[in-house]
């Protein structure tokens, strides 16, 4: 093991963190593509407008 900028290292692992944000980064980009899709679509939006016009009332 090395010690690089007050961390330990074992070889091949420094890149692992840039790595796990990078998958972090487009699962959440593909979780909010997804949520985008099924709040615009017409059966959720008329649901939710029914559920605001109802509390409303």
């Amino acid at each position: 093991m090395r010690i690089i900028r007050g961390w330990l290292y074992r070889c091949g692992e420094a890149g692992m963190t840039t790595a796990e944000y990078a998958v972090g980064i487009v699962a959440a980009v593909a979780f909010a593509g997804i949520l985008l899709k099924v709040l615009t679509s017409p059966t959720v939006q008329s649901a939710l407008t029914a559920i605001v016009t109802r509390a409303l009332k």
